[in-house]
């Protein structure tokens, strides 16, 4: 809230002095949103294992993780590998493994870092295998599960399921697991749906773990998680961790998925009106694609939200406005639902607005560094992205 009276001077003048489009982050409002996932996974008797892919820098691990040893999701070798030379050492690089990557994941390896890789098919868990014969070492893996049918994975009644494992369990590599997304959760926009995923994703990963025990193969870790089913876990017997990326951050998706509400959005991007067309009912900001990204994540669900709402300063929702258009370098804001129109008097060219993404991963994506503001500590940092593959 940097248009508060009690905001410091000295924070408000920073703020001001940076040159738009930037993106901010309210750092109470990030940690309230950690703290209150971590709390509820953890009272439930599973650890969390937070997804870095949505904040992805270093200065934020350690308000994600409690030690260095905590465990940690990752989705490229890039951020392991970030990771891993700052001392984090419980790793799941959490997309499909390629043969390609696994000469990086044995040096973060022999240099101590536990990274465990993931599959789903049986050429995977082949090379995986032949790989680690070869170079006389171990490479951990996970098999991934489908739970909904929304992406990969393996039944978990498939014959699939054993047949890899057993290349895993019997060749050179080491199956430390099973792993599950519940990418379907995306979908559900009332509490009773969520509940229903987030018990169907327990279910079904807890399904394949007791059919390869079953089989004499060892399953010590059962993975599961997403942000919309993180929130509404209900019992956690057996599962061993949770996974979730954009709780710190939160986005409009997860506000129409009914997860979180706007106030607990912690990113934004700082905009600049730049001109009107007081005709077409528009105002021009300096914040395009470029800036928010091209994601409509919103446009499947109830409220559409177009490329991003609008508060103002303070982190008032200006209700009925939103960016309808976005250019490389231009957004365009417009009224929609709302007969009253805009009042262009109240968005002097110079001014500013915070602009709410649809997919706070995306947009975090767009962005080199992270202007962070604490208005309780009076602090400004800077976070630096890990930016490639």
């Amino acid at each position: 809230m940097l248009y508060s009276e009690k905001t410091n001077p000295l924070l408000l003048r920073q703020y001001q002095s940076l040159d738009t489009p930037f993106l901010s982050v309210d750092k109470q409002l990030m940690l309230k949103n950690l703290a209150r996932l971590r709390s509820k996974t953890e009272a439930l008797g599973a650890e969390l294992r937070p997804h870095f892919k949505t904040v992805r820098a270093l200065e934020a691990v350690e308000h994600l993780l409690p030690q260095k040893t905590s465990a940690i999701t990752v989705s490229t070798v890039k951020e392991a590998e970030a990771l891993a030379g700052e001392g984090y050492t419980n790793i799941v690089y959490a997309v499909g493994i390629s043969e390609g990557k696994l000469p990086r994941i044995e040096q973060l390896i022999a240099k101590g870092a536990q990274v465990r890789v993931l599959l789903d098919t049986v050429e995977q868990a082949q090379f995986v295998s032949q790989y680690c014969k070869l170079h006389s070492c171990v490479i951990p893996a996970m098999i991934e599960v489908d739970c909904d049918g929304h992406r990969g994975g393996i039944h978990p009644d498939a014959p699939l399921l054993i047949e890899i494992a057993n290349i895993l369990h019997q060749g050179a590599a080491s199956l430390h697991g099973v792993l599950a997304h519940a990418g379907e959760s995306y979908l559900c926009f009332d509490p009773e749906s969520l509940v229903e995923a987030a018990n169907n994703e327990v279910n079904m990963t807890l399904k394949a773990a007791n059919n390869l025990r079953a089989a004499a193969i060892p399953c010590d870790i059962v993975s599961i998680g997403s942000t919309p089913t993180a929130h509404s876990y209900q019992d956690l017997t057996g599962i061993t961790e949770v996974r979730a990326g954009v709780y710190g951050f939160f986005d409009l998706v997860m506000t129409g998925i009914g997860v979180c509400r706007i106030k607990d959005i912690a990113a934004s991007v700082v905009t600049t009106v730049i001109g009107h067309n007081r005709e077409k009912g528009w105002i021009f900001i300096d914040a395009g694609w470029m800036a928010l990204s091209l994601d409509r994540g919103t446009s499947g669900q109830p409220k559409d939200c177009g490329y991003g709402l609008v508060t103002d300063c303070n982190g008032t929702l200006l209700d009925g406005l939103q960016v309808i258009t976005v250019n490389q370098e231009h957004g365009i804001i417009a009224s929609v639902g709302n007969d009253d129109g805009i009042n262009f008097d109240d968005f002097p060219v110079g001014s500013r607005l915070h602009i709410l993404p649809n997919h706070g991963c995306a947009t975090a994506s767009m962005h080199q560094h992270y202007h962070v503001f604490d208005t309780v500590d009076e602090t400004y940092e800077i976070w630096n992205r890990i930016q490639g593959w």
